[in-house]
C-alpha cells in the first residue's frame, strides 16, 4: 500500500483505535518519512529512532486529525519537527549572518566534471550539519526559505546563506572527487 491509497476509510478506523488501520497507515508512510529522517539526521540509527518518535505521535494525535486529505503534510511535519528537535538536541547551530545580499549563483563549468547520484549523495551527507538541514529542508522537502527559517527559528537570510553555501560546497566535494578519479 501507498500513500495515495490511504483514504478517509483508514483514517477514521485509525481515530477509532483500529491497530490494523495504523500499521497499513504506518506502511504507506513509513518508507517515504525515514528518507527525510536519513536525510536529515545523517545516520542511520537517529533515522530510525527519529522515525519511531514521529509515528508515535501520529499514533497519539491522529484524532486532531480534521482533513483527512492533508494527511500527508501533517505527518510530514511532525516527522520534519522530530528531525529537528532531534537536531537541536544534538546542539547543532546554524551560523546568524547580518542581512546580506546573495549574489545570484555563478556560471560553473558542469560539463568539465561528471555529477553522478551517489557522489552527490556523498557529497551531501559530508556537509556540516547545518547546512545539510536547510539543503534538504528546501531541495527535497520542499519548504520555502520562510518557512525554514520559522520551523529553525533563524532569519531567512540565514537560511538563504546557509543555502547558497551548502550549494557551493556540494559542487566543491563533486568537483573534487571528479578531480581524484
Amino acid at each position: 500500500m501507498n500513500q495515495t491509497q490511504i483514504d478517509g476509510n483508514v483514517i477514521d478506523r485509525c481515530k477509532r483505535g483500529d491497530v490494523r488501520a495504523f500499521r497499513e497507515l504506518y506502511n504507506a508512510y513509513a518508507a517515504a518519512m525515514y528518507n527525510i529522517c536519513l536525510r536529515m539526521t545523517g545516520n542511520v540509527s537517529d533515522a530510525e529512532d527519529t522515525l519511531q518518535e514521529a509515528f508515535i505521535q501520529v499514533h497519539r494525535n491522529i484524532g486532531k486529525l480534521e482533513r483527512e486529505a492533508s494527511v500527508t503534510a501533517w505527518i510530514k511535519r511532525i516527522v520534519v519537527n522530530h528531525c529537528l528537535n532531534n537536531l537541536r538536541k544534538k546542539k547543532v547551530y546554524f551560523e546568524e549572518v547580518e542581512e546580506v545580499e546573495v549574489a545570484e549563483e555563478v556560471g560553473i563549468d558542469e560539463d568539465s566534471f561528471t555529477w553522478t547520484v551517489s557522489a552527490v549523495k556523498s557529497a551531501i551527507h559530508g556537509l556540516p550539519q547545518g547546512y545539510r538541514t536547510v539543503l534538504n529542508l528546501y531541495l527535497f522537502e520542499d519548504y520555502s526559505h520562510r518557512e525554514i527559517a520559522d520551523m529553525m527559528g533563524i532569519t531567512e537570510s540565514t537560511v538563504k546563506t546557509q543555502y547558497m553555501r551548502a550549494k557551493e560546497k556540494v559542487r566543491q566535494i563533486v568537483k573534487q572527487q571528479n578531480l581524484i578519479r
